[in-house]
């Protein structure tokens, strides 16, 4: 069934929400799109209820403005700032030697069971790293296969549980509920990257305001993600103390001067007026070398940081199609530069998400990169197996494009004896073949000799007219 969706990220610059459903392509249909500034929000953690609740409530507000759709569910971000990640496995026994959805579930709950959780954690997502069937290499899709035994091998994302009530109890104040939570750097993931970086191994590094949280791929899965409280917000901070001026003042400087390929030859001699906190009638001159010694320091630390736990975590040595950055930070002139010669001359990209056209926004900016990830997580139809932050079970959603030959014999029958056919048009609805006005035919499973049987009768029935 065809839901309305709220999805809304909660950035420490800005909360975005969008309305959106699936069209009966399953191509999704933005319905109405809202945002306002954030407050109550540190460094991706909720700080105050109240007014991050009444920033919430307003930036959903205006995405309802253009749509009258009730909303069905609803899916948050959350920052990596409190998760934790852990690996586990698991393995069951399949009776029929068919491999269904029902034992995916079965093996992705028990690999669920058999992890490690610390109490006060919450599960938010179970993403399968591979799957193994009796003694077979890894198995990318072990649906409808054939086997007495499937293994998985699980990346487990768990976040705190008073985070959670915290966001709960905030979106309860605005007059709304919280269905589903998914990673931010997860949800960035998805949006970035494209199926060949995913196969190879790629790092989404999302550099926001006041955070940087960066998530791995390999393989199509999610194998590792880690969170950096620094972010752009910490350059403006940086100018604002060291040339004694005020935050407003300082956000422009970086903004307008904000370069890191510019060599201090280049710099020599230029200078910048700025006016000074406390006495802002009177201005003083800094030198452009000066202003961009200090956004180069920050922008290097926060990418070092981000390298050394790649490295600490031996995850660096999978990266086999390098570096994406996306984010408002990455917009920085020489960000990518900077970032080749930290990684090690990896590949680097600077990436912006998917655009889904809309008349209400662009999502072709690297801060969507977020809310785009929740739309193609909740309303992507070919999306991978995994639990969610329900703990149950996401797949694909089966679309039948093409008719199968007992809708080709009911057509032939139709153009033959058109009351005939009508007749057993309507019988087969309803048994639940045919069902509605809608392009796809449902058909049931039939085994071998039940589909043989039934063709033959309809054969006959064509012989008897004749």
């Amino acid at each position: 069934m065809n839901k309305t969706l709220l999805a809304i990220d909660i950035g420490s610059s800005g909360i975005i929400a969008v309305i959106a459903r699936n069209n009966l392509e399953y191509k999704i249909n933005i319905l109405g799109t809202g945002s306002a500034k954030s407050k109550g929000i540190n460094k991706g953690v909720i700080s105050n209820i109240e007014v991050a609740s009444k920033c919430i409530k307003e930036a959903v507000f205006i995405a309802k403005k253009n749509t009258t759709e009730p909303i069905d569910s609803t899916v948050v971000s959350i920052s990596g700032a409190y998760t934790k990640g852990v690996r586990s496995s698991g393995s069951v026994n399949v009776p029929n030697g068919l491999i269904t959805e029902s034992e995916i579930n079965q093996v992705l709950q028990m690999a669920l069971y058999n992890a490690t959780i610390i109490p006060e954690y919450e599960v938010i997502h179970v993403v399968p790293l591979s799957f193994k069937i009796d003694d077979s290499a890894d198995v990318e899709n072990p649906l409808n296969m054939n086997g007495s035994r499937l293994e998985a091998s699980v990346f487990i994302v768990t976040a705190k549980k008073t985070a959670l009530t915290n966001i709960k109890s905030a979106f309860k104040m605005a007059g709304l509920s919280v269905n589903n939570f998914v990673l931010d750097s997860y949800a960035s993931a998805i949006s970035i990257l494209d199926e060949q970086q995913k196969n190879f191994g790629a790092t989404v590094i999302n550099m926001g305001d006041t955070t940087t949280e960066y998530s791995c791929y390999k393989g199509s899965s999610l194998i590792y993600n880690g969170f950096v409280p620094v972010g752009s917000h910490h350059i403006t901070n940086d100018l604002s103390v060291m040339l004694h001026t005020p935050p407003i003042a300082a956000e422009k400087i970086k903004t307008e001067y904000g370069d890191l390929l510019k060599t201090s030859e280049e710099l020599a001699n230029k200078k910048v007026r700025t006016p000074r906190i406390g006495d802002e009638k009177n201005s003083s001159e800094v030198s452009l070398e000066h202003i961009q010694t200090i956004i180069h320091a920050r922008v290097e630390e926060t990418l070092v940081l981000v390298k050394n736990s790649l490295k600490k975590s031996g995850i660096h040595e999978n990266l086999g199609a390098g570096i994406v950055i996306t984010g408002g930070m990455s917009k920085l002139t020489g960000m990518k530069e900077l970032a080749t010669l930290i990684f090690d001359n990896l590949p680097v990209k600077i990436s912006t998400p998917i655009n889904i056209k809309n008349g209400y926004m662009s999502f072709e900016d690297e801060k969507m990169a977020t809310i785009v990830g929740l739309l193609l997580y909740s309303l992507e139809p070919n999306r991978n197996f995994e639990l969610d932050s329900n703990k149950n079970l996401m797949m694909k959603v089966k679309i039948e494009e093409t008719p199968s030959v007992n809708e080709e014999l009911i057509s032939t029958s139709e153009q033959i004896k058109p009351k005939t056919a009508q007749k057993e048009q309507k019988t087969r609805a309803d048994d639940g073949i045919i069902k509605g006005n809608t392009n796809t035919t449902i058909l049931p499973t039939i085994s071998k000799d039940k589909k043989g049987k039934g063709v033959s009768r309809i054969w006959n029935m064509i012989t008897e007219w004749f």
